[in-house]
């Protein structure tokens, strides 16, 4: 290891950055691809060409303007996936309108905090989704809407909220349902609405994404046309794609993972966006590769994990892949073995980044040896820099030395909406955005994740990072996943809990044998205290494991509070 080499990279391309709005590069893809597959809905059974979206999309955006929605207006969506997410993705980008992602699994309070934050005066909803009632939450925070005409609200808890979309087949008092919606379209004709999108520019804020923060109120990520759109361009170039891949999208939409690296990767090279159902399934998703003749798969581990796990997975044709990213989280490296062999997928990526940078910011290649792409998340991507620094000086560390992760480039969000101190924070003055995860670099300049700065474990003046007990853990024939975090204890400040899910079948397992299992293999300090054995872990809707949910679920159940 060359010590005297900056842990500093830069990704180069050959091709240009995309200097358009998202509405003008979606029209001439549409002009490229007219007949190509643009969507496939299954559990809607929707299949249309990109002309055929075109058409919806243009209805919709006429739709918006008709009501009054103009450049800078937010629209919010609180909705899994559907064919209505997406055209409302693209009409709201073709007219300037920011759309707001609400996370499908927020509650009331959530709900009441995104809303008064981001002020939209358009709200669309489904009804209903998995164990949330979206229709009586919105009556319960605007019971005004029971009484009003639809778009005419006039709310006390959300005063700047006007109008509400019901995703629902039938009417619901002051709601709108989506046709009649789209019904105003007739309004507006296709020059006013072209007047419009030409007098947008690509630097335009155009997206406001919750980040689901682990500490206080989420913070809304405004990114720009120019962010996403090239995010998602870059992110399928790595892959390869052409207007002949066909990629399924089990990951929500409200998360750039579905509506960046998903739809507008697909957009951007005149591929195919499938969905195979509201929420993730693995059975739906394996349904949906294999009749869909998919060449590409978007996933988190757990989910590939779930995919090759289900007890009807080898009856499944799955030949027709190719490719895909697995990003959220490290994959471990039986679970990359078993996606490349036994899903036919010998050139999935590991995608690395977050919302604040729109989100991709490094990527494995598909030529990459099988080690990085289980040990690191890959290189930086065109366009943009990376750098690990000491997180208490801002001093960039030789190459192989932990430090803060930061990132430059047109990736980088606008600002965090309406909180210029949380943007100050996070983007420094020379325009890094810090990402407060730990990580190291190789004389390769290939980046691994060690962790999260908050997630460092100290166990008696160790230095721990999480990751690499996992890893080892990984490799006990007996465990499926394992996730380890800290808790609290009075001798050594901190200690280790690893909660373990095994393998389906496999011989049981103690916690015994697992320390057992560790001695001798790494460090003492690093052997977990403490082993919970678990079926699933708490997560976010993308999948994202919560370990300050993990951690305080331990404290309480060991009893470690009342110390």
């Amino acid at each position: 290891m060359n010590n005297a080499l900056p842990s500093y990279t830069s990704g180069t391309s050959d091709q240009p950055l995309i200097g358009m709005t998202i509405g003008d590069k979606f029209d001439q893809t549409v002009a490229t691809y007219p007949d190509n597959d643009a969507l496939i809905v299954r559990h809607q059974a929707i299949r249309w060409s990109y002309r055929e979206l075109q058409q919806q999309v243009n209805l919709c955006a006429r739709a918006l303007l008709a009501i009054g929605i103009s450049k800078g207006d937010r629209v919010a969506i609180w909705s899994p996936n559907n064919a209505q997410w997406t055209t409302l993705q693209f009409a709201t980008a073709k007219i300037g309108a920011i759309l707001v992602n609400i996370n499908p699994a927020y509650r009331l309070h959530e709900l009441d905090y995104a809303l008064n934050h981001s002020t939209p005066r358009l709200l669309v909803i489904a009804e209903n989704f998995k164990s949330s009632d979206y229709t009586q939450m919105l009556y319960e925070l605007a019971p005004e809407l029971k009484d009003c005409a639809a778009g005419k609200l006039k709310a006390a808890r959300v005063p700047q909220l006007e109008m509400v979309v019901n995703l629902a087949q039938q009417p619901h008092a002051g709601m709108w349902s989506w046709g009649d919606l789209i019904a105003n379209a007739t309004g507006i004709d296709e020059a006013t609405l072209a007047q419009a999108q030409a007098g947008l520019q690509f630097d335009d804020a155009i997206n406001i994404q919750y980040t689901s923060g682990t500490t206080g109120f989420p913070k809304g990520a405004t990114l720009s046309h120019h962010n996403i759109l090239n995010n998602g361009f870059s992110v399928a170039r790595s892959m390869g794609f052409t207007d002949q891949d066909r990629l399924v999208i089990p990951v929500p939409l409200y998360h750039c993972f579905g509506m960046v690296m998903g739809n507008l990767g697909c957009i951007t090279h005149g591929a195919t966006m499938i969905y195979p159902g509201e929420g993730f399934d693995p059975k739906t998703v394996l349904d949906t590769v294999a009749e869909e003749r998919a060449t590409a798969l978007y996933g988190v581990p757990t989910m590939f994990i779930a995919e090759l796990e289900h007890p009807d997975f080898a009856g499944y044709d799955l030949s027709s892949l190719r490719t895909g990213i697995m990003a959220g989280s490290i994959c471990p490296a039986e679970v990359m073995k078993a996606v490349n062999s036994k899903m036919h997928m010998q050139e999935v990526q590991i995608a690395y980044g977050m919302t604040e940078t729109s989100p991709v910011s490094t990527q494995t290649a598909a030529n990459d040896p099988f080690d990085k792409r289980v040990t690191t998340v890959g290189r930086t991507q065109p366009h943009l820099e990376s750098k690990i620094v000491d997180p208490a000086t801002g001093q960039i560390v030789p190459r192989g030395t932990i430090g803060e992760l930061c990132t430059r480039g047109y990736s980088v969000m606008l600002k965090y909406w309406n909180n210029e101190e949380a943007t100050q924070s996070a983007i420094d003055a020379n325009g890094w955005m810090h990402t407060e995860d730990l990580a190291t670099m190789d004389d390769e300049g290939y980046i691994q994740i060690v962790g999260r700065i908050k997630d460092m474990v100290i166990r008696g003046g160790e230095n721990v990072y999480p990751k690499e007990v996992e890893e080892f853990l990984y490799t006990h024939p007996a465990i499926s996943d394992v996730q380890v975090t800290g808790v609290p204890d009075k001798k050594f400040g901190e200690e280790l809990i690893a909660w373990v899910k095994l393998q389906p079948n496999a011989p049981a397992v103690n916690a015994d044998e697992l320390r057992a299992f560790c001695k001798g293999q790494i460090t003492h300090f690093k052997i977990p205290r403490y082993f919970k054995f678990v079926d699933e872990f708490p997560m976010t809707v993308t999948g994202k494991i919560q370990k300050f949910k993990m951690r305080e679920i331990s404290i309480d159940e060991l009893g470690l509070d009342q110390d």
